[in-house]
């Protein structure tokens, strides 16, 4: 993937043709220095025509103004400008952006008509919104650009954008941050999107060492170094592909303290079949998305890296495919994990928390996380429960329950908590070994966490969260087009800033 967008920041108007976008309010006024364009008579009436009430993220196209250098001028409304938050300014940018055709210079002339002055944060919120709203996965649509070329697939985002604000100087330095999140969750929307017959726990695995050259520490464990630790869970779900297993480890050494490090772990089946409990073949085809929990660790690493964060995190994946192979692991079978503990497989299609057992041991045996977070689009119950718009939220901790869902409501990446308890936890009792990998139809998403919350450590502060509602085939929103949202990545670097960047 190779994202180069030409976001711009200055405090004056430079160009004198092309598009120009405005910004309004439900007073359908504009800021001083957007009066002073002489636009107001001619915005009015067209606004009129149009039954334009400029709504928040609401446009008014107007070509060849009268009286106006430029081509093209787009109004966008603020709603109400009074109650905007946080995460309405990235949902602007891809307003912006969704307004505009592919390749089309603009300039933003970013005033609030209420005066209040438009921060470099919210200016560079708008930038990665654009960013983000532009990226486009075509990379095998035949008919677009070479390889080589500017389309298609290079998967580039068109975005030319000069934002204009009187905060241009601080939105440059706060860009540098934005520019790398928005980077990061297009990494993740690129390994979701990408077929399984081009991306294999090998091949994912190499892209995720690409993060070293970011100084990133990468260790990537083979089939047989996993043998030797006894990860027969993780082995287990993969011994029914011809394509070796990964366990890659990612280490980015932030902070100068020696404080344990914070661990996100990620679910990484790269193909889920189901094995030999094998899917519905109607829309079995979506389980290239199953690893959108690995994604995400990934796109947040990459994230944390690129903008130097002044934290210690480690990132684990276990990456898998889930086949049903003559070898595959069979109903009823029972296995080993690394921590020790014996698992009866009731279903092989509840695969990716016996990865998840695997890895989740490792991050804590090697790294001795303080806290340890875990991303995996695990159970079709949560969408049941929730649908799309939030992710399901498991934790041991009260506290980090909390700061996951503030930065869920500020970022817009959502989380709900659902309980556990005893009552759900005998739910997986096996007659025949410690546990089962099925709890059964009922509370399915809340006996998964169960399940995963055997093999965290005493002490340790833990959160899973249940993406599968998220990751892959949500709604389109302002500043998600494709079919894979990159969701987590936004969430987690805001947690890792908010709690740990003191």
């Amino acid at each position: 993937m190779s994202q180069n967008p030409a976001i711009s920041f200055h405090k004056s108007v430079s160009a004198e043709s092309g598009t120009l976008v405005v910004l309004t309010d439900e007073t359908l006024n504009f800021g001083a220095e957007t009066t002073g364009l002489g636009i107001a008579e001619l915005f009015r009436k067209a606004a009129g025509t149009a039954d334009y009430k400029a709504k928040a993220l609401a446009t008014l196209d107007l070509l060849a103004p009268a009286g106006l250098q430029f081509d093209r001028l787009i109004v966008v409304g603020l709603g109400k400008a009074e109650e905007l938050v946080e995460g309405d300014w990235s949902r602007l940018g891809g307003a912006i952006q969704g307004a505009l055709r592919k390749g089309e210079q603009a300039t933003l002339l970013a005033e609030r008509p209420d005066g209040k002055p438009i921060s470099g944060e919210q200016l560079a919120d708008i930038g990665m919104g654009a960013v983000l709203r532009a990226y486009s996965f075509d990379r095998y649509k035949s008919g677009k650009a070479g390889k080589d070329g500017e389309n298609g697939k290079t998967s580039k985002g068109h975005v030319k954008l000069d934002i204009v604000g009187s905060e241009a100087s601080k939105a440059k330095k706060a860009w540098v941050a934005r520019s790398a999140i928005a980077e990061g969750a297009l990494l993740a929307r690129e390994l979701v999107n990408e077929p399984a017959n081009v991306l294999g726990p090998v091949e994912f695995a190499e892209k995720a060492a690409a993060l070293e050259a970011l100084g990133v520490t990468i260790e990537i464990l083979t089939e047989k170094q996993m043998k030797k630790l006894g990860m027969r869970a993780l082995l287990g779900v993969a011994q029914g592909s011809v394509r070796p297993p990964r366990l890659v480890a990612m280490h980015w050494n932030g902070s100068k303290s020696k404080d344990k490090p914070i661990a996100f772990v990620g679910k990484g089946v790269v193909f889920d079949t189901g094995g030999i409990s094998i899917k519905p073949a109607g829309g079995m085809e979506d389980m290239k998305g199953d690893m959108g929990g690995a994604a995400a660790v990934v796109g947040a690493m990459h994230a944390l890296a690129s903008r130097k964060a002044k934290a210690n995190v480690v990132g684990i994946i276990g990456l898998v495919e889930n086949m049903p192979d003559g070898n595959a692991q069979r109903p009823g079978d029972i296995v080993e994990a690394a921590s020790g503990v014996t698992i009866e497989i009731i279903n092989t299609d509840a695969e990716g928390r016996l990865v998840l057992a695997d890895a989740l041991w490792y991050a804590q045996k090697t790294y001795e996380p303080k806290v340890v977070i875990d991303l995996a689009t695990l159970t079709g119950a949560v969408l049941v429960a929730l649908g799309s718009d939030h992710a399901g939220l498991f934790a041991n901790d009260d506290a980090l329950a909390a700061a996951l869902s503030r930065a869920g409501d500020v970022t817009g990446e959502k989380v709900w908590r659902l309980p556990l308890g005893d009552a759900y936890d005998k739910l997986i009792e096996s007659k025949f070994a410690d546990i089962k990998n099925t709890g059964g139809r009922h509370a399915g998403s809340i006996t998964a966490a169960q399940f995963i919350q055997r093999f965290v450590d005493d002490g340790v502060a833990w959160a899973h969260l249940d993406i599968a509602g998220t990751a892959m085939g949500s709604p389109q929103s302002e500043i998600n087009r494709s079919w894979a949202s990159g969701w987590g990545v936004r969430l987690l670097d805001r947690f890792v800033a908010d709690n740990y960047e003191g």
